[in-house]
């Protein structure tokens, strides 16, 4: 499985972008979908998830900004950030789970400006 993250960039604060995660080398329709996010001397964590039924979870801090969606026949997991805040501001990974396996992608970075 090989995941591959892309969208991210440099956005000032009010704006919006559009994260894209590829799954290649997975049935992906089986599998729970996550985006973590990280800052330097920080720990990962969870932003958004989705289970392969599409049951979706949000941390309180993105919760009505961020929006997690998934394309099976493309193998795609997205996270549509809008009113973005210089907080948000870190480094986005995607994350396929089956059957209790992680795997994760490079990451993207997404730099909110103030």
């Amino acid at each position: 499985v090989q995941l591959q993250a892309s969208g991210g960039g440099l956005v000032q604060a009010g704006g919006s972008l559009r994260l894209s995660c590829l799954a290649s080398g997975s049935i992906f329709a089986i599998d729970d979908m996550d985006w973590y996010r990280q800052t330097p001397g920080k720990e990962r964590e969870l932003v958004a998830s989705i289970t392969r039924r599409g049951s979706t979870n949000y941390a309180d801090s993105v919760k009505g900004r961020f929006t997690i969606s998934r394309d099976n026949a493309y193998k795609k997991v997205y996270l549509q950030m809008n009113s973005l805040k210089p907080e948000d501001t870190a480094v986005y990974y995607c994350r396929l789970v089956r059957f209790g396996d992680a795997y994760w992608g490079q990451g993207t970075q997404v730099t909110v400006s103030s």
